[in-house]
């Protein structure tokens, strides 16, 4: 093997990490590029935001086997990251001819989209209150999407608000049916979650200037 065959690992992975913030700038868009999908209705734009839409997810697509193909320990990689390729796979159902796997494919591009853009905000966000807004406003747009797309709602405005409240202040959606019912339960123990890490994270913070300030901990 010649020497401009030779890999360097640690070239690589810095290339990999140098990767991680526009990367994570794209997945953020990709969640409001699948938003937007969702509430155009002039014939132009679906066709604009849908070729965006595949141009983004060729991008992850690349990224996703770069990683793979560069990865030091590629077994390691896969047991970690396998189920990353349920996610890439699912838009992809969009082209079956059955009204169901069509509707598979909304919702398996929400979904999606919605794993990718949480991934995103970790990549690009280290403070944990920053972290948490991002993580939580990806969870609004996409539970929002997910009870239009299932029918729940009529309107995306009404269900937005609705999907907004029960992820702040845990309350009770106004859609009826099974889905909306359990996600009312998931986005009422999320609002738990962000309470308990808000209270956590102002908790440490005045403790921490306490410290700074040679007060006395208890």
């Amino acid at each position: 093997m010649s020497g401009s065959e030779v890999r360097d690992p640690a070239a690589e992975e810095g290339l990999a990490r140098r990767l991680d913030r526009p990367m994570g700038v794209l997945g953020l868009v990709f969640v409001l590029v699948v938003l937007a999908q969702s509430l155009a209705s002039e014939p132009w734009l679906v066709t604009t935001l849908t070729v965006l839409g595949w141009l983004f997810w060729a991008v992850f697509v690349a990224e996703f086997v770069f990683r793979a193909v560069r990865a030091r320990d590629r077994r390691a990689f896969w047991r970690r990251n396998w189920w990353q390729v349920l996610f890439l796979a699912l838009p992809f159902l969009r082209f079956a001819r059955a009204l169901t796997l069509l509707r598979a494919a909304r919702v398996g591009g929400v979904v999606s989209a919605a794993v990718r853009g949480s991934r995103s905000a970790g990549r690009l966000l280290t403070g944990r209150i920053g972290w948490l807004g991002a993580v939580t406003g990806v969870v609004v747009l996409a539970a929002s999407q997910l009870l239009c797309v299932l029918g729940a709602y009529g309107s995306y405005g009404e269900a937005l608000h609705d999907t907004a409240l029960a992820t702040v202040t845990g309350a009770e959606l106004s859609a009826g049916g099974g889905f909306a019912r359990a996600l009312e339960v998931v986005l009422a123990v999320y609002s738990v979650a962000v309470f308990a890490t808000l209270a956590g994270a102002l908790g440490a913070y005045f403790l921490d200037g306490r410290s700074r300030d040679g007060s006395a901990v208890p």
